[in-house]
């Protein structure tokens, strides 16, 4: 579904964002991207949304050659993703319905097809009783769920999270996480960026780590191969006995 070969990403000022990086990520996997701040998660994610070029290499989505995109097929490659923000990025004169509704009046759907598809994705969420709200009268996590809700409601192939837990709370990020699990059990991809290696060893999903722009870990999913104090040494910490040191 998504690959990676020999990519290098390098801007005008000089900054070397991502070299000789290949990887693939199958149709149905759920994968954490973790890497300290500036190590190339983003231009990662760019990259996968061409939103970014690469300098050179290859970058496969669905089978699609994005050198070989057309500026105009973009819009068609982003219908297949859903984004969701760890700034939430709704529109607060528009209510929770309006917000998520939104996503698919941009690509045309049929006035019939928002109304009964939006309250579905809503109580999907568990947020069917604040469909009238507004973002503002939300909490964080209520927040979080709307742009998730978004995200899901022209139900994409690919689901990229970038940091959806930074402005939540611990237990609401745990369900967050767990939600888009489920999402995933129903055969979606779904990436997570983020920098807490408390989810990370919860969920015990396949771990991609970027450091300075190459790929320096790649962890299977199952608890048999997933050492917990490989990725947390990189990053300062130890685990013994299920205690942080």
């Amino acid at each position: 579904m998504i690959e990676f070969v020999n990519v290098c990403k390098d801007y005008p000022t000089g900054t070397h964002a991502l070299s000789n990086v290949t990887l693939s990520i199958d149709k149905g996997e759920f994968v954490f991207i973790v890497g300290a701040s500036g190590a190339g998660k983003s231009t990662f994610l760019k990259l996968i949304m061409h939103e970014e070029s690469a300098t050179s290499g290859e970058i496969v989505i669905n089978g699609k050659k994005l050198s070989n995109m057309k500026r105009r097929q973009i819009p068609y490659l982003r219908r297949h993703m859903g984004i969701v923000f760890q700034d939430f990025r709704l529109i607060d004169k528009m209510t929770v319905f309006d917000n998520v509704a939104f996503a698919m009046r941009a690509i045309g759907a049929k006035p019939a097809t928002v109304k009964k598809r939006v309250p579905y994705i809503l109580e999907l969420v568990g947020l069917s009783k604040k469909a009238k709200s507004r973002p503002s009268e939300l909490s964080g996590g209520e927040q979080q769920r709307v742009s998730l809700a978004r995200a899901l409601v022209n139900n994409p192939e690919i689901i990229i999270a970038d940091e959806p837990t930074g402005n939540i709370d611990p237990e609401m990020s745990y369900e967050i996480i767990e939600l888009l699990s489920e999402i995933n059990r129903q055969g979606t991809t779904i990436l997570v960026v983020t920098h807490e290696h408390d989810l990370v060893r919860h969920f015990h999903k396949r771990v991609i780590e970027i450091d300075k722009g190459r790929i320096v870990g790649d962890t299977a999913k199952s608890d048999e191969d997933f050492d917990e104090n490989q990725l947390l040494l990189k990053h300062g910490d130890l685990l013994i006995d299920n205690t942080m040191i």
